[in-house]
């Protein structure tokens, strides 16, 4: 049974697609209109996108290679949250216009905290019942 299979899964999956077309659609008007208005923010903005296009492809994907993948992903993309969220608390200047990862994903309800999170609870309790 792939992962995409999955319940919680599916429902995992789709948000991360939600926030890979948001955050894509959102990156490319910020680097096109307003790059010069705040190029920290708006690069991590794209690099965000990227994240949550790897990660729905990866979590959609059976095969050890695509839950390495996933692993990976949702490491950095936990890490980005913490320290963009954290550096931008400290540091605000850094981050006149914010972006998705700001103050921890607060524009966006914290989803993007909590989504690496519950990405890898789900794919640790994935694991344990395939083994």
């Amino acid at each position: 049974m792939s992962k995409s299979n999955l319940g919680v899964g599916r429902l995992l999956i789709a948000v991360y697609g939600v926030f890979a077309l948001s955050a894509s659609a959102r990156a490319i008007y910020q680097l096109l209109r307003r790059f010069d208005e705040a190029p920290l923010a708006y690069s991590l903005s794209a690099i965000s996108a990227l994240v949550y296009i790897l990660a729905a492809v990866a979590l959609s994907r059976s095969g050890v290679r695509w839950q390495k993948i996933a692993f990976g992903t949702l490491l950095f993309e936990l890490s980005g949250v913490l320290l963009v969220g954290f550096l931008s608390l400290v540091a605000p200047d850094l981050f006149a216009h914010p972006s998705v990862w700001s103050q921890f994903g607060i524009g966006y309800g914290f989803i993007p905290l909590a989504l690496p999170i519950l990405g890898l609870i789900w794919m640790r309790r994935t694991n344990a019942r395939n083994n």
